[in-house]
């Protein structure tokens, strides 16, 4: 037990950044797996927080409400941004919502209730580990019941072929909307108790960097399983401290690290780190059949 303790002094607050990023990474993947190129999450993570933090700081409101708050506020910021921009594919989609996240930044630095430049300081700290994962395993379950849903199949269908799926009688522009919606909220939930885990929120943590990063955890864990975003955020999150206790500064590589094991992921496992798991286990029961 006091190992345990010693190891969670040391590593605790890498551990609760990985959980962060996890689900940051699982309200991207909402949209990716309707074949969406959203690049908006981190901006509504931002949204997310400071809402909640506002709530928390300025109005007295208990925790599990500025959660509450923060996620809805993100919510409707993705609905409002999302029925207009929805109706642009690929790249065109994936400028629009990198410009709503530059958006969100600059009215972060300039606005009095946000903090300016300098963030929203004072937050309450009372995110706990458990809660992370508490609120982690249960968005990784809902997500893996989404995607045995009518929607989640209606979502896959769309990034196949939006025009066969539309054919089908599937409400395309509909779905589009739930699944922007699902994400942003996950996205706001997450900055919402980063917010209270970290003191402060300032226009710097949820940048052009950040949003890029979330792509790449899915990306290297894998977007066609559940996990595979979770499996993604804890390599890349927990790779700079391996690195540190190796003796190897990855701070100013870290963005090289990262490009080298999406390039290496990409041309050696293509469906991710995630698709190992799914070779295992479908390999596991051939041979018990």
């Amino acid at each position: 037990m006091e190992h345990l303790l010693q190891f969670y002094a040391i590593y605790g607050s890498v551990i609760n950044f990985i959980g962060i990023n996890a689900l940051l990474a699982l309200s991207l993947n909402v949209t990716l797996s309707a074949g969406m190129l959203s690049l908006g999450n981190a901006a509504f993570a931002a949204v997310g927080g400071y809402t909640a933090g506002i709530l928390s700081l300025r109005f007295g409101f208990p925790y599990v409400a500025s959660l509450a708050g923060g996620t809805c506020a993100a919510g409707l910021v993705g609905l409002v941004i999302g029925l207009p921009v929805l109706r642009l594919k690929g790249v065109f989609l994936a400028m629009a919502t990198l410009a709503f996240g530059e958006v969100v930044r600059l009215a972060a630095v300039n606005l009095d209730v946000t903090g300016g430049a300098e963030g929203l300081t004072g937050i309450p700290n009372v995110t706990t580990t458990w809660m992370i994962y508490l609120v982690l395993a249960a968005a990784a379950y809902f997500i893996a019941m989404l995607r045995r849903s009518r929607l989640g199949w209606g979502l896959v269908s769309m990034r196949e072929d939006e025009t066969a799926a539309s054919s089908l009688g599937i409400p395309v522009t509909y779905y589009k909307a739930v699944a922007f919606v699902i994400g942003a909220m996950l996205a706001g939930l997450a900055g919402g108790m980063y917010a209270h885990l970290n003191y402060l929120i300032t226009p710097r943590d949820y940048g052009f960097f950040i949003a890029v990063d979330l792509l790449i955890y899915n990306i290297v864990g894998g977007t066609n399983i559940w996990y595979g975003p979770i499996l993604g955020a804890a390599l890349l999150t927990a790779l700079p401290e391996v690195l540190r206790g190796a003796g190897v500064t990855a701070g100013p590589i870290r963005m090289g690290i990262n490009g080298l094991i999406l390039l290496l992921v990409i041309l050696f496992l293509p469906n991710g780190l995630a698709s190992l798991f799914a070779r295992r286990r479908s390999s596991a029961v051939k041979a018990g059949a």
